[in-house]
């Protein structure tokens, strides 16, 4: 389904299409799934265990706020060197949340449960004595995503743009959440 909002958008991105590029029946996804926007939730709660599991990955040998921040800026990458599959889906999916209050609520979720979860890793490193953080762990991780958000959206508006001095400009700023 991903991969078929990114390259049709969420209103091209058929069960036709899923079912074909996944090589399965269409009828086996109206069965595990019954409706597009069902389909479309599953979507955005696998991406958001993948991206905590990432997160946490990332971080389990850090110590230090240098690399912490490494580890952040690695994560986030691999995330953007993945292509703009992913990212594509979720704008895509907040569009559709103005008019579906399902995607929009599970868009809400999606986004508490990643923030929560860089939290608390960031409050985990914190107790730990590894980091300082200038901001509460909620706060901090707030900002990092948000900065992740924009230098995101830059890459999608402008695929060809070099985002290296953006990045830079980022991780400083990112850097100023820790102590």
């Amino acid at each position: 389904m991903s991969v078929s909002v990114a390259a049709r958008g969420i209103a091209g991105a058929t069960f036709d299409h899923v079912a074909r590029e996944a090589g399965v029946s269409r009828g086996l996804l109206h069965y595990y799934f019954g409706t597009k926007e069902r389909l479309l939730v599953e979507v955005v709660r696998r991406e958001c265990d993948v991206r905590k599991d990432r997160i946490s990955a990332a971080l389990v040998g850090a110590e230090g706020g240098d690399h912490v921040l490494t580890a952040l800026v690695s994560t986030f990458e691999d995330f953007l060197g993945e292509g703009p599959t992913t990212p594509i889906m979720f704008y895509e999916l907040i569009t559709l949340a103005q008019q579906n209050d399902e995607i929009a609520a599970e868009l809400r979720e999606y986004a508490r449960r990643t923030r929560r979860h860089l939290a608390t890793e960031l409050g985990a490193k914190q107790q730990a004595g590894v980091i300082g953080l200038r901001a509460d762990p909620e706060a901090a991780a707030d900002f990092l995503f948000a900065l992740a958000d924009g230098v995101t959206m830059r890459r999608l508006m402008e695929p060809a743009h070099d985002i290296e001095p953006l990045m830079v400009l980022a991780v400083a700023a990112a850097r100023s959440v820790f102590t």
